[in-house]
Order: structure tokens, then sequence, then C-alpha cells
């Protein structure tokens, strides 16, 4: 007899993302999605725990903490995509995380998670002669920014560096700025068009130049991704912590 399929609730289901992974999770006969929310359907708080393994939440911030407090009290796993949080809402995250395996990811494409990976070990190799810069594209819909994938990758080379993503990064220049510094990341925001993603990493050193460059071209990844970490999240035995993608894609 064929294992019981991996019951999914879909938070912003009625958005682009919340159809796609419908859509797949109906292609793929080991998930099931038993419930939906979105703007017209109940709230998260009228689910039945009782039919759900795992909520997927690719919503709007002002949910983000709703779905974590339910996915805490009932002890459900949480696959987050939903980026541009508030720390209130990032408390929100930590306190399921405790209680609760929670995968936070601000992508959930294999490459660019490989990105992330490769991102770091190469600003160390390359060391302080080098600027990093990070530049990123997304569609004129797009509401946040720099994007959730641009922080992180800030994030992983102020880490390598021994610095953090509040004392290095700078997302503005304008005017008469002076020379740059050598502590700064600069990351640079481009919206237009129906660009599903694009994010690129320079290292630019005196002589020579490295590149690393992540472009998506179907929005398919992204869910794919999701509902991967959905089915791990779900395993018997997962143990309660706050989990990143690569986390999922390292181990089984």
């Amino acid at each position: 007899m064929a294992p019981a399929p991996t019951r999914l609730a879909l938070i912003g289901a009625h958005g682009r993302m919340g159809r796609r992974l419908a859509a797949l999770a109906d292609a793929h006969p080991e998930l099931a999605v038993t419930a939906s929310v979105d703007r017209g359907t109940p709230p998260i708080e009228a689910l039945d725990p009782a039919g759900v393994d795992c909520v997927i939440d690719f919503s709007v911030r002002e949910l983000v903490a709703s779905t974590a407090q339910w996915c805490r009290a009932h002890r459900v796993p949480l696959a987050l995509g939903t980026t541009g949080l508030e720390p209130a809402d990032l408390s929100a995250v930590d306190a399921a995380a405790a209680e609760v395996p929670v995968v936070f990811a601000p992508n959930y494409s294999i490459g660019v998670n490989a990105l992330f990976a490769l991102a770091g070990e190469l600003a160390t190799m390359l060391g302080a002669g080098f600027d990093l810069e990070v530049v990123e594209a997304h569609h004129r819909h797009k509401v946040d920014a720099p994007s959730g994938t641009a922080r992180r990758l800030v994030e992983v080379l102020a880490e390598a560096r021994g610095s953090s993503y509040e004392a290095a990064a700078r997302a503005e220049r304008n005017g008469i700025i002076g020379p740059r510094t050598d502590a700064e990341i600069g990351v640079a925001t481009v919206r237009g068009g129906d660009v599903v993603g694009e994010h690129t990493v320079y290292y630019l050193g005196t002589g020579e130049q490295v590149s690393l460059t992540h472009r998506a071209t179907d929005r398919d990844i992204f869910a794919r991704g999701a509902l991967r970490a959905a089915a791990w999240l779900a395993a018997p035995g997962r143990a309660p912590g706050r989990y990143a993608m690569l986390d999922v894609l390292r181990t089984p």
C-alpha cells in the first residue's frame, strides 16, 4: 500500500506562487493540498490541524505572525517563503521554531541556495582585496527591496568577513558620496517588466573581476523547492528548529 500523501495548507493560495504550488502538488502523488487560505476564505485559525501535515506560507507580511502562531499552537511544521518581514514577525517565527520545525528561506530555488553556499566561500578565498557588490532585478510588482535573496547574499558575504548585514550593507548611493569604504557591501535594486528574478554577486579586485549570477526564468523553481521543503519538514521525527533550505538539500 502506498504511503498517505503529505497534507498541505497553503497560505496565500490565490497568489501566483500559491496557484503554482497547488498545481504542482496536484501532479505529485505524495502531496495533497487539503486547505487554502487567502482573501475571501476563512483565516488560518479556522483550519482543522488534524488535516494538515505542513503549512506553506507565500502570502504577505501581515499574515506571517498569525501563521507562525497557529503552527506553534498546533505543532504543525511551517515552510515560510514570505519576505520583507519586520522584527515582530521574525520573533513570531523564532517562537514557532522553538516548538516545531520551520524552514524559512528567502528563496526556495535549488540554484539560489547553491549560490548562497558558494558566495561566502568565494569571498573568503579572494580575501579583503576584492570589493563586494550585489545587484538584484525583479518584476515591477515586487513590493519589497532589496529582495530577501539579495539581503541573504549580503548577510553571507558579511559573515564571511566577520561583519553583519546591518554594519556592511549600503543600499543607496546618490550625490557626492565620497570614495567607497573597504567594509561596505553595496546592494542595488532593479525593478521592471516581468523579470522573475536575477541576482549577481560581484567580486571587484584590482586588475581582475569575478561574478556569480543566478537567473530565474520560471517561477516553478520556487514552488518545487518549497514542496520539497514541506515534504522534508513533515518527515517523522523532524526536530523543532529554524532551518534553511540548505539543510533540506544536505540532509535526507
